[in-house]
């Protein structure tokens, strides 16, 4: 909390500092993450956080590896709570932890920011010229960046924001004027292809339950509506639409220009597409069983005594 309140009292005390001061300070800026199990990203995504943001919170679904250690060895203020969806747990980060700061920033621990995001998210603020702000993701795979970039909602005023209550791939809902800033926001997606799999196997199981259970999506689908209700009505489309994978791998090789990263690009655009097809093979046997899955637990610590349970 020392960088928040040194920010505090020079806004207090109606100091102006130099440029080259401003840019050293601490943005007024508190960063999110939720984790379970991610000490193979804390220390690089913490490394790229130092000094930048006012306050970084992480909410920790009981980690077994070092994730709790390598937050709080940084000063990050930890709270453990038990995961029940990705939708919940965002709703409780932003609506239940005690933050300070007039502005909010979901991460994900496998993201890094550049120095040109970094800039450009203190400009912003300083300017005060929106309430939501979407960052341009560049997608990172087996080590090696795609030229392939996603805009993204991802900061907010404190407050403003809520998170579509659904079981994976939630999205923020924050009213108010938008902007798109320069600079990327690296997606460094799993160390590995063994931990993108098994990643992916949880999501398309997750995906698949949801469809079959009939959940509603993150918002109304809508062809003609606003950015999320598009998106919404093509989840919607792709979910029973023939040969959806193959038309995924086109939009992904030759759309999205994944193409130009060779060989990566080609694997990524056909794994891509099998996504697609994974989660319509786990649907169709849930309608076939009707029996939902039950997937082994996920490798759970203990609550940690240092820091505090929500549960």
């Amino acid at each position: 909390m020392a960088l928040l309140d040194e920010v505090d009292r020079l806004q207090a005390d109606g100091a102006v500092m130099p440029a080259s001061d401003a840019a050293a300070a601490p943005a007024p800026l508190a960063v999110v993450m939720i984790s379970l199990n991610e000490g193979h990203n804390m220390e690089a995504v913490l490394a790229n956080l130092a000094g930048f943001a006012a306050e970084v919170f992480l909410v920790d679904s009981y980690s077994s590896d070092r994730t709790v250690d390598i937050a709080l060895s940084h000063g990050v203020q930890v709270v453990q709570r038990r995961f029940r969806g990705f939708g919940d747990q965002w709703n409780y980060a932003v609506g239940e932890l005690p933050i300070r700061s007039p502005w909010t920033m979901k991460l994900d621990p496998d993201e890094r920011l550049t120095e040109e995001l970094k800039a450009a998210i203190r400009d912003m603020i300083a300017g005060d010229e929106a309430d939501a702000v979407f960052v341009r993701r560049r997608l990172w795979f087996m080590g090696r960046p795609l030229t392939v970039r996603q805009d993204i909602l991802r900061l907010w005023r404190t407050g403003s924001c809520r998170f579509s209550d659904v079981l994976v791939n939630e999205h923020p809902v924050v009213p108010g004027r938008t902007v798109l800033l320069a600079g990327d926001l690296e997606h460094h997606d799993s160390p590995d292809l063994h931990h993108w799999f098994e990643k992916q196997n949880a999501y398309t199981t997750a995906e698949a339950l949801a469809a079959w259970r009939a959940d509603p999506l993150s918002a109304k689908p809508r062809l003609t509506g606003n950015r999320l209700e598009r998106r919404m009505w093509l989840k919607r489309l792709t979910q029973r639409l023939p040969f959806a994978h193959v038309l995924m791998f086109f939009y992904c090789y030759l759309g999205l220009g994944a193409w130009r990263a060779g060989r990566t690009g080609l694997i990524w655009s056909r794994l891509r597409g099998d996504i697609l097809r994974w989660r319509a093979y786990k649907r169709r046997e849930l309608e076939l069983t009707g029996v939902a899955y039950a997937p082994a637990p996920a490798r759970l610590g203990p609550p940690d005594p240092r820091v505090r349970q929500a549960d």
